[in-house]
């Protein structure tokens, strides 16, 4: 009776054991499933390009401002080169 028990349990936990480590087996290849990973890095390189896109923007606003600062300090009046550009959120 003691054996069959043990026996009983030991093909239950290996079964089990086997089943878990099939489907972790399974999740892990679809994680490095080549659609996944070209998915991930244009999803990457989205953010990076709408990153670097708002990080120009804001410097053209930066030096449009201290351009005005520097021709107001100046004495130069308002005739600047950024009439000949449009606003940095216009393109």
């Amino acid at each position: 009776m003691k054996r069959g028990f043990w026996v009983a349990l030991g093909l239950g936990a290996g079964a089990t054991g086997a089943i878990i480590a099939s489907r972790w087996t399974r999740k892990q290849a679809q994680r490095a499933a080549p659609q996944t990973l070209a998915r991930e890095a244009k999803g990457g390189l989205m953010d990076l390009s709408k990153l670097v896109s708002e990080s120009i923007q804001e410097g053209k606003r930066a030096m449009d401002e201290r351009e005005a600062e520097l021709r107001r300090d100046a004495g130069l009046g308002e005739a600047s080169s950024s009439e000949a550009r449009p606003p940095a959120g216009a393109a």
